[in-house]
């Protein structure tokens, strides 16, 4: 059961469809999106598939946090490989780019054509992310990214539904803090955790320590 404090529309796929493939980058991401399918009784599995998170202690974090709330619900969860070395080749020449930018959207076709690509051979006929419910993304370059690669197999659609609205972002924040998820400070690559620890240390602060932020913490 979820939290009945919260007050959900009733969600319903496209064109019908009942089976859901979601793409997931972290645990606070998909909170809010994994119990708002829930009540609305949709058959979803977790695709874990995020080789640009840096370091390897990072990504097993976050991965690690995606497991255990999945678990809670018993959500079938896909741990994809940790592909580091293609992404790595992919950004080659993109490592100064800002965020949002065209690093980004390589980055979201990576890892949406893998997504698309375990959709078509497995049967489900929808995917979609948690990727857009962050105010720190582009919903429009996101939702872009996963229209393309679904548009690459007959019978597979991107769902572009707007997690952020109707109260969901705050809700992704209140279920962080109830649950004490880890708190990611940066986007994940290693990239951003150079020009977030650039401008940390630019505005005084100390650079970030993986693995000690939870939220729901002081």
């Amino acid at each position: 059961m979820t939290d009945t404090a919260f007050t959900r529309e009733k969600l319903e796929l496209p064109n019908g469809e009942k089976k859901l493939l979601l793409h997931s980058c972290c645990a606070p991401c998909s909170g809010e999106v994994m119990e708002a399918l829930i009540a609305s009784e949709i058959d979803f599995t977790i695709y874990f598939y995020n080789p640009n998170i840096h370091p390897r202690k990072e990504y097993d974090l976050r991965k690690e946090e995606n497991i255990r709330f999945a678990e809670k619900y018993n959500i079938p969860f896909v741990d994809a490989d940790y592909d580091a070395d293609n992404w790595y080749a992919r950004a080659k020449g993109m490592e100064h780019e800002p965020e949002r930018g065209v690093r980004c959207t390589m980055c979201f076709d990576m890892r949406f054509e893998r997504t698309a690509l375990y959709a078509h051979e497995n049967g489900f006929p929808v995917i979609t992310s948690s990727l857009g419910i962050s105010r720190w993304k582009n919903f429009d370059q996101i939702n872009d990214c996963g229209l393309r690669a679904a548009a690459h197999y007959p019978g597979i659609s991107y769902w572009t539904y707007n997690w952020r609205k109707k109260g969901g972002s705050s809700r992704m924040l209140d279920i962080s803090k109830r649950e004490k998820f880890y708190m990611q400070e940066y986007c994940g690559c290693a990239y951003s955790l150079r020009d977030t620890n650039h401008w940390r240390l630019e505005n005084g602060r100390e650079r970030i320590e993986l693995g000690k932020q939870y939220y729901g913490e002081e």
